[in-house]
């Protein structure tokens, strides 16, 4: 079946002999005058003002149920329009789907303004660029131009792959010094250490009692990445919003996800809820009782430009210039005119985690911890690999008691002790359920010996990390007043080491 060509064009790829008013005859049916202010197409046919009188082009950021972007090229008396869910692309490697709409009239152009909720396409419209373009091909096809516009230049193509949905591609290079997007960041990590001795080249910020997350902002959508790469994305709904503020603007974020409790302050706890739910009717239900907070501490890449070369300072400016706040997400503090030592009693005073020290000449160095930040807790914390677990007893009979927990060492995996504090009921429940999944018939720990347990037990393959608060260490390496805080999804096995 033949391709069906643009509106405003003949089939053949000669101007097409229609009126403007035939053809804009769609556009008019969707639309009541009396209820938008968009242009109705009494316009006359442009005066052309471009070079030569070449015919314009214009692109529309539309905020409307789903954020996208207006393609439109002036044709035969109307603007012939696509609407492009992701934006215009700036990789030749890259094409993005055009889905082919009405004819919109001239007046169109020009046109910003907010179509009424309700009314078709309701939600803000504001020009993103305009210009000229010169046109190498128009037929059923294949239309072919080259964009002279403010922010977009270049030779571009779109052809149909069915009825209505085309693809736009860019034939020309990426602009001069273009990167594309990563699709993966390994966050680069922070050592446990104390204050550094002098304030001078140091910046603090608090450090927040979450889960560490990669944004990933691509054409208004984003999409979440744990430190080791599970997809969070679908947990957590409400960062849409972050798509929708920065527009067509491509990027990469560096942050962490908080849940707060009732007191103001980040409550683990109800993270650990957010961070095993998928499904839309329970992702809801999560969200209204214990809605997210992206903190965003870190710009990592923008409009095409690789950041993480650039030093500290460099990059927060960059950050600081985005603006980033809303209902869902907010830009961290940075300090650098206050001492680390206020900075940290602080944090003490408000019951919060500690403080991230970080030098400001530091460049940006994925996968790797690095001296150049300094994570000083307030609250001593480690990571563990769950060995096994002990079977309750009294009122616990049939639950679960307590966790064996482990950290790896070379290839083998080192008993630290238990924990059996700090679960509530739906938590034991939970993991008893989850572990008793990967149970096996021998100890994961070695020396097999160290687990010297008399309650009834059980061992498991080490596949899942937690996190508990702890007063100490025993001379044997042991913890000690271990309280469980949570499970790590965010966390692998291997990654795990001693970090207090």
């Amino acid at each position: 079946m033949a391709k069906a060509a643009p509106k405003g064009t003949a089939r053949t790829g000669k101007k097409g002999t229609g009126k403007a008013d035939e053809a804009l005859g769609t556009y008019r049916a969707k639309r009541n005058p009396a209820k938008t202010p968009e242009p109705m197409g009494t316009r006359p046919k442009a005066t052309r003002g471009g070079k030569k009188g070449s015919p314009k082009f214009v692109i529309q950021e539309h905020h409307a149920r789903a954020l996208h972007w207006d393609f439109r090229l002036e044709r035969d008396g109307v603007l012939v329009s696509w609407a492009l869910p992701k934006g215009i692309p700036m990789d030749p490697k890259v094409n993005h789907l055009a889905v082919h709409t009405e004819d919109h009239p001239l007046d169109y152009e020009t046109f910003e303004g907010e179509i009424p909720a309700g009314e078709y396409g309701g939600g803000h419209v504001e020009i993103w660029d305009r210009g000229t373009y010169e046109l190498e091909k128009w037929r059923d096809t294949e239309v072919m131009v080259v964009l002279d516009g403010t922010r977009v230049q270049g030779r571009y193509v779109l052809f149909p792959t069915d009825e209505k949905n085309w693809m736009i591609h860019r034939m020309d290079p990426p602009p001069e010094g273009f990167h594309p997007l990563p699709s993966q960041v390994h966050p680069m990590l922070a050592s446990l250490g104390t204050l550094p001795a002098s304030d001078e080249g140091w910046a603090y910020e608090i450090k927040w009692d979450g889960v560490r997350a990669i944004a990933f902002v691509d054409g208004g959508r984003v999409r979440l990445q744990s430190r080791n790469d599970k997809e969070l994305t679908k947990s957590f709904p409400e960062f849409r919003s972050l798509g929708e503020y920065l527009g067509h603007r491509p990027c990469v974020l560096d942050g962490e996800i908080v849940v707060l409790g009732d007191d103001g302050r980040p409550d683990f706890g109800r993270l650990q809820h957010r961070l095993h739910v998928t499904s839309p009717t329970a992702v809801r239900t999560q969200q209204a009782s214990s809605p997210a907070m992206y903190v965003i501490f870190d710009v990592l890449h923008l409009d095409g430009e690789d950041l993480m070369a650039r030093s500290y300072d460099e990059r927060r400016a960059v950050l600081e210039s985005l603006s980033l706040s809303g209902d869902s997400f907010m830009t961290a503090d940075s300090y650098t005119e206050v001492r680390g030592t206020d900075i940290l009693r602080g944090t003490q005073e408000s019951g919060l985690e500690g403080i991230i020290a970080k030098r400001r000449s530091s460049r940006y160095v994925p996968a790797r911890r690095s001296d150049e930040w300094l994570k000083v807790k307030n609250v001593r914390t480690q990571e563990v690999v769950i060995g096994g677990w002990t079977e309750g007893a009294g009122n616990r009979e049939g639950d679960l008691g307590a966790l064996l927990l482990g950290i790896p060492d070379g290839k083998s995996l080192r008993f630290v002790g238990k924990v059996g504090t700090g679960f509530d009921a739906a938590e034991r429940a939970d993991l008893l359920a989850l572990l008793r999944k990967v149970t096996r018939g021998t100890s994961p720990f070695e020396p097999a010996s160290a687990v010297k347990e008399p309650n009834p037990h059980h061992f498991v393959r080490p596949l899942y990390v937690g996190e508990v608060a702890f007063g100490d260490w025993t001379s044997g390496g042991i913890l000690r007043h271990a309280r469980w805080r949570g499970l790590r999804p965010d966390k692998e096995p291997k990654d795990v080491v001693v970090e207090s």
